[in-house]
């Protein structure tokens, strides 16, 4: 594979300009299509075979209209002045509802002046709308027409807001200032180091293409597939770091090699054969990992992985066609516009100090690393997961006031009700539907039951439940699990809505799991053997990930499950907490969002290793001493790992500053995990195993060497062995 690699990148070099128009093209094409012919996203979330999903399936069956995907829209009246059943203010209420009923899609649109409507101290006050023949994948912007049709209420001096009826599918996420932080801290650590301009705005550019080109191809799927809404966030926090981070290894291999006296083509071609197998390999892994969510049951993170991985296809692509294109033009100006100060300093001076102690005191420093990930990865036994509600919303947004003015009104389970619905066979008498109704009130937790609602069959009862509590809290899931046990009169009682839709995503994502994460260890573990034909150290890459992992969920757990700093990330308490627990306010994370992280970080830790086990196997196999190989090896990847590690750690960290929980999860989990990777795992903790297991690194039974391709990633037989070990890097020659 390196020599096709080295000859596809000397290609891509000696045609620069049709290389890079094609891309240029390429991205501006997949962009524009996206932008003219829209770009489709789905917002129905389906687990098939749950019991939420068959109440859903049932709600829709003779019931009316308002049980699609956004099909009904609340809106909560608050009079801060008096009751609103006061003349003038009832007044008002009563024009708003009849300007509602006058919208396009709008079926029906309750007043609150009904049993249940308005609110025990009469200032709040709850309008249901129901929807049919509406745009299902624009949830908010029809919530949003709804609301601006309330205005007589507002100019009455009513407050009204809207209830946020979402999905967390249904949250479009729009990451602008983000993506632009995250591109000027990356390009910032790049000046620094590379030390010349001309030089870090090629990574920059490159990752730009890749992304343009990866969102405009995922905008254009949405035609043919459902797409999710957070689709395109994940791509560009993905892409954006693994695209920038393939160009930076690919780039300092090239300058390292035309610093060493080698001929512009012959650079390019050894960097390509060298570097940009470790790039194939490593992007590799990060699909690998992503498509691996297939196997979760949950058809929305499965649909998610893939379609990410289509920005690290295109990472990949970029890294070994578009870069070597732009150095075939550049050649020797790739140096040019230095910046003083910056880049002069030998690349491996520090890194090769570090690799020969750490070769020195193998058993020290290998008990050291796992004495710190252990205190790092403790936290994690205390991971809070469940589902996060709009009480956890920023402070002063409107999802959060609808929640905050709904609990004050109706109690906390009144945002996140329950939907019973009892099927039969035949047809369902009132008095069979009212019993069960009596027995759901009679359970401790149940704050209110509704009147049963028969569909046109009679063969469905449809119960409207509020519980004691918010969708948060353990306990609802738990009435959820007690209320499905409920047999008699010949009835299948199935419970829906979010709170049971979370708990079932929750359940079959803990059976799942354990299949996932041993389907994506031995697929990675497989595809190292296969890039360095050394089981040993396919094992170990792939437990040393897994140790990586335990790092980050430490540090989400002490952030969002024991709150220190989640105020520093953006976590708002509510304003009737106390000093202490605004100081450590407790964030549930999403059940969904542990093995999606664990997909992405052991995806992309396996980048760096793969690039630290290129750089060692390349000296191991020049002269055979282990311990010398694995200093040289950390000596020459050091400093582009920890820059590369620095640009990845930026672009996450500037998601974090979105209102989203979601993506401040993903940020904190991501920063972290790559963090320590970068430092502690391949700075200390590889190094010191290896030397440890000294030959046994490279071991591979006669039997197994047979039947395994020779990949050669690591493209030793590209590069001169004469000109690299004796150069001396040039002044101008940064990472």
């Amino acid at each position: 594979m390196a020599r096709f690699l080295g000859r596809l990148g000397g290609w891509c070099a000696r045609h620069g300009r049709l290389v890079l128009a094609l891309w240029v093209t390429l991205a501006i094409a997949a962009m524009g299509g996206s932008l003219v012919l829209g770009s489709p996203v789905s917002n129905e979330v389906k687990i098939p075979g749950t019991d939420a999903q068959r109440a859903h399936d049932l709600m829709r069956d003779g019931f009316g209209p308002g049980f699609e995907a956004g099909g009904t829209v609340q809106l909560i009246v608050y009079s801060p002045d008096g009751p609103l059943i006061e003349e003038s203010r009832k007044q008002a209420v009563d024009d708003a509802v009849a300007n509602i009923r006058r919208q396009e899609h709008v079926k029906k649109a309750d007043s609150p002046f009904h049993m249940g409507g308005i609110s025990s101290n009469l200032q709040i006050g709850l309008i249901t709308v129901r929807l049919e023949g509406h745009d299902t994948s624009k949830v908010a912007e029809n919530t949003q027409k709804i609301s601006k049709a309330a205005e007589p209420a507002r100019a009455a001096g009513l407050e009204v807001v809207a209830n946020d009826s979402s999905t967390p599918a249904d949250k479009e996420i729009k990451t602008g200032p983000s993506e632009i932080i995250g591109v000027i801290c990356a390009l910032l650590v790049l000046i620094f180091a590379f030390g010349t301009l001309t030089a870090a705005l090629i990574p920059i550019f490159t990752a730009l293409v890749s992304v343009a080109t990866g969102l405009g191809v995922i905008g254009l799927l949405g035609h043919v597939m459902d797409v999710p809404k957070q689709a395109g966030i994940m791509a560009t926090m993905i892409g954006l770091g693994v695209g920038i981070d393939y160009a930076l290894f690919l780039l300092s291999r090239y300058r390292r090699l035309l610093a060493s006296g080698m001929p512009v083509q012959q650079a390019v071609r050894g960097a390509v054969s060298s570097s940009g197998g470790a790039v194939v390999f490593a992007g590799g892994t990060v699909v690998i990992a992503l498509t691996a969510l297939m196997f979760a049951g949950f058809p929305l993170l499965a649909t998610l992985g893939w379609i990410t991985g289509i920005s690290v296809v295109m990472a990949v692509l970029t890294s070994i066609t578009l870069v070597p294109a732009q150095l075939g033009l550049l050649g020797h100006r790739v140096n040019a516009l230095k910046v003083p100060f910056l880049g002069r300093r030998p690349e491996s001076s520090g890194w090769s100090a570090l690799g020969t102690w750490v070769a020195g005191r193998p058993w020290t420093v290998l008990i050291g690393s796992v004495v710190v990930l252990a205190a790092l990865a403790a936290p994690a036994l205390s991971l809070k997961l469940g589902p996060i509600d709009d009480g956890y919303g920023a402070k002063g947004s409107e999802p959060r006031r609808a929640y905050e003015l709904m609990t004050v009104g109706f109690g906390p389970g009144s945002t996140g009700p329950l939907t019973v619905v009892a099927a039969s066979s035949g047809e369902i008498t009132e008095a069979a539907a009212d019993r069960l109704a009596d027995r759901i009130g009679d359970l401790d937790g149940v704050a209110h039951v509704g009147e049963p609602n028969l569909n046109d069959s009679a063969r469905a009862a449809m119960i409207q439940v509020i519980t004691d509590y918010p969708p948060s809290d353990a306990r609802a899931a738990d009435l959820v699990h007690e209320i499905r046990t409920f047999d008699g009169d010949g009835l299948e009682v199935h419970v829906g809505g979010e709170v049971a839709a979370l708990t079932d995503a929750a359940d079959r994502l803990t059976e799942r799991t354990p299949l996932v994460i041993g389907v994506v260890v031995l697929l990675s573990a497989l595809l190292l053997l296969l890039a360095f034909r050394a089981p040993v150290v396919a094992v170990k890459a792939a437990l040393m990930n897994l140790i990586s992992l335990g790092a980050a969920f430490g540090a989400l757990a002490a952030v969002f499950s024991f709150g220190v700093g989640s105020g520093l990330v953006g976590m708002d308490p509510p304003a009737s907490a106390s000093f202490v627990q605004t100081l450590f306010f407790s964030v549930p994370i999403e059940s969904y969002v542990p093995l999606m992280l664990f997909a992405v970080l052991f995806g992309l830790s396996m980048d760096y290793e793969v690039f630290l086990l290129t750089s060692v196997r390349q000296a191991y196999l020049k002269h055979g001493d282990n311990a010398r190989s694995v200093a040289e090896g950390l000596g020459s990847t050091g400093r582009v790992i920890t820059s590369a590690a620095l640009i990845m750690v930026a672009v996450f960290t500037a998601f974090i500053a979105y209102p989203d929980s979601m993506v401040k999860t993903f940020g904190v989990g991501l920063a972290v995990a790559i963090a320590v990777d970068a430092t502690v795992i391949r700075g200390f903790l590889v190094p010191a195993t290896m030397v440890l297991l000294g030959r046994a690194n490279w071991w591979c039974p006669r039997w197994l060497d047979r039947l395994l391709p020779n990949l050669s990633v690591e493209g030793h037989e590209e590069e001169p062995a004469p000109v690299v070990p004796a150069e001396r890097p040039r002044a101008h020659a940064g990472t």
